[in-house]
């Protein structure tokens, strides 16, 4: 470099001075002279040569003359910004794609005939605040690239809005009250979808435009200026829910002794089901209940525990399942989706009255073939299933005579068309075999409870108290809802305790540990138990069955609301709707229907025009879809 030439350094202008070993000198103006009689400031620095950015070898005059030059040019209507314009466009390629990079020297000559020390900081200036190019610093060289004319138009619109930022957010807002955005509006909108998705309580632009600052105010909002349609379903987000399955995939099944079990085992499902989980079948002298075994890969408080944990359970929508654990899981560790099945078996010994007298825990390789409850029907009397039927028969008689409460009220099974968005209702059959699947996964839970308290091992029960039945409870189906209000709360602990509803002494889940923390927690402590390993202390225990238990109980609220959502949703796109209800429970005032179809529950003022289980035609009225509110009248 030589002395005089005009360098970049930090940011500002330069000029080299005298050069000393391998350092150079350097002097910049640290504050300029003003009108009110403040002097100038000047400093100096030794700087090595790749500290700085050569824009000019020649001499320049001052560093005064260097700075008076860059005002007139980077001034507002200057000459030098002309010039950069038409430069631009000879630069610029015809198809826009082919630009390349030009060296700043290059281009200061092209718009001044050649490149002068003191007028070099003001066209670099010029050049890197321009629309027109874009600045790349190489290897302490400044090279130019001219934009594009979409590029230029987008900054220019940042630069404006920016510029006039408060008078364009004072338009939006007033187009806001009025529900009456234009398309570029969206990008305001993002304090009120975090408010309807329930990742914030506050939404400053509802706040400005003098709306409440409720999830719901904010949903409608966002549905009366469309910038969401009828099918967003905001539920699973706002209760802190994913709505897409966990991505942490489980490894391979480890190699373990395990127990082969002999025969066929049977995985009976419905038909839409895609994540078997367990089995069942009967050799003879034992029922044995096989479950899937994600807990061979699974330790406590690994990484897919912790998730599990916050998930809960696995997230049944309309849309589709959110699975507690990945997608890829299910090939490896559902049940009968290979030629063998590994699972963690529940050997169950009855009594000649269907009672639970032992329970063996194993692991096992498991032969299992796959039923639907339809077909399993067809074939209860082969010599392979009867024995099941009848089992599971005598155990709900044993339960029944314990005190169980049955209650058996129509489920609807929704489905919501990924493309078209479109809303189908199916109403759930009933069948024998799904009694038999009840019936030995509460043998399977009961042996389970049973199995941990013989063993001392902290375990999490579940226990429900004794509820309170009135003798006049009405027959039908509005006796069954009857009964379903009297029921208490289930409770979770590591102290077992009887439950009331199910008619057992002791019980735990452990049937659906692909789809329930608790279940996978219960399997990590029967392993642990079965390999001598170190067990989960009790108040670790309980710290993790809450906090799995909480996270399953607001799963279990986001599928409630998504389903009402989706219905809702339904009757929108078929304003027409009229369906068939039963009155299920009168009160003063007030009726309660249930909608067949639908699966839906309704309440209507007024006694009601028919007697309990008596049925009326309901026509869908005012629908409000933030507050999953709708009002049907009788037909």
């Amino acid at each position: 470099m030589k002395k005089s030439s005009v360098v970049i350094y930090k940011s500002s202008p330069a000029l080299v001075g005298e050069r000393d070993g391998d350092k150079y000198l350097v002097n910049w103006c640290v504050s300029r002279a003003t009108a009110t009689g403040k002097k100038a400031v000047y400093a100096s620095q030794k700087v090595r040569e790749k500290d700085v950015v050569l824009l000019c070898e020649g001499e320049a005059s001052s560093i005064d003359a260097v700075l008076d030059f860059a005002e007139s040019a980077c001034a507002e209507g200057s000459e030098v910004l002309a010039q950069i314009a038409e430069i631009h466009e000879l630069l610029l390629s015809d198809d826009e794609t082919a630009t390349t990079e030009q060296s700043f020297s290059y281009i200061a000559e092209l718009l001044r005939g050649e490149l002068k020390a003191n007028e070099s900081w003001g066209i670099y200036s010029a050049l890197k605040s321009s629309f027109e190019f874009e600045e790349i610093l190489r290897d302490n060289q400044v090279f130019f690239v001219p934009r594009s004319h979409e590029k230029i138009t987008e900054l220019k619109n940042k630069a404006f809005e920016k510029e006039h930022a408060e008078e364009l957010r004072a338009a939006f807002i007033e187009r806001l009250k009025a529900k009456n955005l234009l398309p570029e509006d969206s990008k305001y909108m993002g304090d009120i979808e975090a408010l309807a998705l329930g990742t914030t309580d506050k939404s400053k632009t509802m706040k400005d435009a003098g709306f409440k600052e409720t999830p719901e105010k904010a949903h409608k909002l966002l549905l009366d200026t469309k910038i969401w349609d009828i099918t967003r379903n905001p539920y699973p987000v706002r209760l802190g829910l994913s709505a897409k399955s966990a991505t942490v995939s489980l490894g391979v099944p480890p190699d373990e002794e395990r127990v082969r079990v002999p025969g066929v085992s049977y995985a009976i499902d419905s038909e839409w089901s895609t994540d078997p989980d367990d089995a069942i079948a009967f050799d003879g002298e034992y029922l044995w209940v096989h479950i899937a075994d994600p807990a061979s890969f699974v330790t406590p408080d690994s990484e897919i525990d912790k998730v599990a944990r916050g998930r809960g359970a696995t997230l049944y929508l309309p849309e589709g399942a959110a699975r507690m654990l990945s997608e890829d899981c299910l090939e490896d560790y559902a049940l009968g989706l290979r030629e063998e099945s590994r699972a963690l078996s529940f050997k169950i010994k009855l009594g000649e009255n269907g009672e639970l007298e032992d329970c063996e825990v194993l692991r096992t390789i498991v032969d299992v073939k796959r039923l639907t409850y339809e077909k399993a029907d067809e074939l209860k009397e082969t010599s392979e299933l009867k024995p099941l039927f009848d089992i599971a028969r005598r155990n709900f008689a044993r339960r029944c005579k314990a005190g169980a409460v049955n209650i058996s009220i129509p489920e609807v099974h929704i489905t919501v068309n990924p493309e078209t968005k479109d809303v189908a209702f199916e109403e759930v059959p009933r069948y024998e075999s799904g009694d038999v699947v009840r019936e030995a996964m509460v043998l399977a839970g009961e042996g389970a409870a049973k199995f941990a308290f013989k063993n001392n091992i902290p375990f999490p029960f579940i226990s429900q108290d004794v509820p309170e039945i009135p003798s006049d409870i009405p027959e039908g189906l509005a006796g069954q809802f009857r009964l379903r209000k009297c029921m208490r709360k289930r409770n979770v602990n590591v102290t077992p305790a009887s439950h009331a509803g199910l008619g057992v002494g002791m019980y735990s889940q452990v049937t659906s540990p692909l789809r329930r923390y608790g279940d996978l927690l219960g399997h990590e402590q029967l392993r642990a138990f079965l390999k001598g390993e170190k067990l989960i202390d009790k108040d670790t225990m309980l710290m993790r069955m809450s906090e799995g238990d909480a996270a399953m109980q607001a799963s279990k609220k986001a599928e409630r609301n998504s389903r009402t959502h989706w219905t809702l949703v339904y009757l929108l796109q078929h304003p027409e709707w009229q369906g068939e209800a039963i009155c299920v429970d009168k009160q003063s005032g007030r009726a309660l229907y249930f909608i067949t179809q639908l699966g839906m529950e309704t309440t209507i003022g007024g006694e009601g025009p028919v007697d309990l289980n008596g049925k009326v035609t309901l026509k869908v009225g005012k629908i409000d879809l933030p507050n999953l509110e709708v009002v049907f009248t009788v037909g």
